[in-house]
């Protein structure tokens, strides 16, 4: 055991100590090479060593280094090395972190943590949460508290009786709301395609003035940070037209109820505490391994109501019990590595990692308008999103800066015409990552047009 984890560490520290230099996408090659992953089922055992070499030398280049300094693609920060490092611990000790028995240190890990993402969050302190999956998961787990809540208020116990001859829900979202929040509309039976949908601005945010009659049986989805733009919706003005009409608000804040915990970018995102439930993504600015979301909801009790489970041999302390609040009940103990997240940055350290890949965002737009591109975004947060000409130069373009390797960043249709989208999110991204990238995009993008 001993030999197989110091080897496993050592391919580790040489495959993070590549990323700065290697190309971001692996080459065809590598690529082809998995192949010789695949064959038969061993019919016996083979040595472990010989696994995990295996596993590294034909695996490791082939993996995208999303956890490098020149990953943009998609809304992805890298892992901080002692997100890393508690992974690895939390992996060794394999605690189911479903309840206080199962786990005591996983459960008062997780309690410690979600104190202190409401408190850098600026989230009502006597919030539930619940440490799941992915920012997917935590829409869903928000948006079942509303549910329940939302029902339960006209008379009706959802949990039990289910949706048939329930009162009507109308869910109400902005044109470009993402594309998840869809999946879990449908997850929870309340419909993909019943929702309403609000026009948006020039930057994707809903029209404050367009919003629909509300009532008390209305869940409004507000989205903190569009996947392409970056832009707010108008949060303190919707949440007090809700509030006057007893409508639930729900903020989808993937990455940017992030902006928070920067006291520059705080403005961006000013009322979102008067919200009911509120998702967000610990992979992305806080920068821990995948899978990390969290959801937030004002009421713990509602959180509870929709996700609780029971039997005569789950033992329940009357401590937070973390799987009463989930939607899956054996679950890790995924709260380590954002606590140790946390304590290592700190407050400054994290408003200092969020404001630095804002800063990054800025430079990219400035660069490339420089250069004679069009940004179609007001980049006030960390997403970009620049054209090279028409469509298919645009199109042809990103195709060639990623076949190139310097970096990777992705194709994306922002209101009709096609855009590369730049996502600076990492840890890892320095200046001079940014200077080598806005390079080699500047000289592909001239050579391609």
């Amino acid at each position: 055991m001993d030999d197989l984890l110091r080897a496993a560490a050592e391919r580790a520290s040489r495959y993070l100590a590549s990323l700065p230099e290697r190309r971001v996408f692996p080459s065809p090659e590598a690529l082809a090479a998995l192949d010789r992953l695949d064959g038969p089922l061993p019919e016996g055992p083979e040595d472990p060593g010989a696994v995990l070499a295996l596993l590294d030398e034909i695996g490791s280049p082939a993996t995208v280094a999303s956890a490098g300094p020149r990953y943009f693609g998609f809304v992805t920060g890298g892992a901080l090395p002692v997100t890393v490092a508690a992974n690895w611990l939390a992996g060794a000790w394999d605690q189911n972190a479903w309840s206080a028995v199962n786990s005591p240190v996983a459960a008062r890990i997780e309690e410690i943590a979600l104190s202190w993402l409401l408190d850098v969050l600026g989230l009502p302190p006597t919030c539930g949460g619940a440490f799941v999956t992915g920012a997917t998961m935590a829409n869903f787990a928000g948006l079942a508290a509303a549910r329940h809540a939302v029902l339960a208020a006209a008379g009706w116990d959802v949990e039990s009786q289910g949706l048939f001859g329930a009162p009507p829900i109308a869910v109400v979202v902005g044109d470009e709301a993402h594309v998840t929040l869809f999946k879990e509309l449908g997850l929870l039976g309340l419909g993909r395609d019943r929702v309403v949908r609000v026009p948006v601005d020039g930057q994707g945010r809903m029209r404050a003035s367009a919003l629909p009659p509300l009532s008390s049986t209305t869940i409004v989805c507000l989205q903190a940070g569009n996947v392409n733009t970056g832009a707010f919706d108008p949060i303190g003005e919707i949440i007090a037209q809700a509030r006057e009409a007893g409508a639930w608000v729900h903020v989808d804040g993937a990455f940017g109820l992030w902006a928070a915990a920067a006291p520059s970018r705080a403005h961006l995102i000013a009322g979102v505490g008067g919200a009911d439930s509120w998702a967000t993504d610990a992979h992305k600015y806080l920068n821990t391994p995948y899978d990390s979301g969290l959801a937030f909801v004002r009421s713990p009790g509602h959180l509870r109501a929709a996700l609780a489970a029971s039997a005569a041999y789950l033992v329940q302390t009357e401590q937070r019990e973390p799987g009463q609040y989930t939607p899956d009940t054996s679950r890790r103990a995924r709260g380590v590595e954002i606590w140790a997240a946390l304590r290592s940055l700190g407050r400054s350290g994290l408003a200092d990692l969020i404001e630095r890949c804002c800063q990054y965002a800025a430079h990219f737009a400035e660069g490339l308008r420089a250069a004679g591109f069009e940004i179609l975004n007001d980049v006030a947060l960390n997403q970009v999103l620049v054209r090279f000409g028409g469509d298919e130069t645009t199109r042809r373009v990103i195709a060639a800066v990623q076949a190139e390797g310097t970096l990777w960043a992705g194709p994306t249709v922002w209101q009709g015409r096609a855009a590369m989208r730049i996502s600076v999110s990492s840890w890892a991204t320095t200046e001079s990552d940014v200077v080598r990238s806005l390079e080699a995009i500047i000289r592909t993008a001239r050579a391609e047009g």
